[in-house]
């Protein structure tokens, strides 16, 4: 199966022409997903940084690009109510002429509900709750269906329908995480897409988890697609592309101890790069989404997909 890729631009520590002019390029590169984070203080380094809104930052986007799908990886359940996430979605469904991704996740960053005076709930167990209530809602709504809460559920739907459809026949859902237990059942039951990190080993095991799921609710699962997250930096050598890592995180106010081990930084040469990704190639993983950092690598954006994907597809 072909190769498909997707960038997420970091929203913190840029200002928004530099951020527009690195949409614009993904869209112009022919990447399949164009993300965004749903924050709302920095999270890499210091929070206290300049980070710009999700949703919002979707809609703009969908007036300057073309042909790349927009989404979140992933929004913040708790921000928002889910009927207000759908029509929100909805919107820019038709802003993009059907380009639209329902990303969404539990939520974890404490500091930022905090805040904004956002609800937390007791814990994450809660909030993956809250993430189930939301996905089945959503897949309701955009199906063209009639929403209704049931005694104990977090939201209190009445009869809630969503006028106009989106444009696409099946708007996309987008679920990141791998808890066991709650996550990727949610992911079983709703997901269209699914996004996760870590090692092959990693992976393997929580598509297990997630086929167990799947039987469970009687699902194919290859009706998910699997998206796996990394951070690439390619540069010839992996001292050069090191050298871009560390000025990457100065500009974000990111100490390097906070990241030397993240094994989501895939950092080195083109080769390097092809070697991870045909490790989850293997795994079933056809869809890779990488994070950039500010200020945005259009060397490793270009090198990306007309260097390594050739070497993943070709078998190089």
């Amino acid at each position: 199966m072909t190769t498909k890729l997707g960038v997420l631009l970091w929203n913190q520590a840029t200002d928004w022409a530099s951020y527009e002019a690195a949409a614009k390029r993904v869209d112009a590169l022919g990447y399949d997903y164009l993300l965004a984070w749903d924050h709302l203080y920095a999270i890499f380094g210091d929070p206290y940084q300049p980070i710009f809104e999700g949703y919002t930052t979707l809609a703009a986007w969908a007036k300057v690009t073309t042909n790349v799908r927009l989404g979140l990886l992933v929004g913040a359940n708790t921000f928002r109510n889910p009927g207000v996430v759908a029509k929100m979605l909805t919107t820019i469904d038709h802003l993009s002429g059907g380009r639209a991704i329902a990303g969404i996740g539990g939520a974890w960053h404490e500091l930022e509900h905090a805040a904004n005076g956002i609800e937390f709930g007791t814990g994450f167990g809660q909030r993956l709750d809250w993430l189930e209530e939301s996905a089945a809602a959503l897949r309701t709504l955009f199906a063209g269906g009639t929403v209704n809460s049931a005694e104990g559920d977090h939201y209190a739907f009445d009869e809630l329908v969503l006028l106009p459809a989106p444009v696409q026949a099946r708007l996309p859902i987008l679920i990141g995480g791998s808890g066991e237990k709650k996550t990727l059942r949610t992911v079983a039951r709703h997901a269209d897409m699914w996004n996760a990190m870590g090692s092959a080993d990693f992976l393997r095991h929580k598509l297990d988890v997630l086929h167990a799921h799947c039987d469970d609710a009687d699902r194919n699962p290859a009706e998910i697609e699997l998206t796996a997250g990394c951070k690439p930096i390619i540069r010839n050598t992996v001292e050069e592309a090191t050298r871009v890592w560390h000025d990457q995180m100065r500009r974000n106010r990111t100490p390097m101890e906070d990241v030397a081990d993240d094994d989501t930084f895939w950092v080195g040469p083109p080769e390097l790069i092809a070697e991870r990704m045909a490790e989850r190639k293997a795994l079933g993983f056809h869809t890779f989404l990488a994070e950039l950092a500010a200020p945005y690598d259009d060397e490793t954006l270009d090198r990306w997909i007309n260097e390594v994907v050739p070497m993943v597809d070709g078998g190089k």
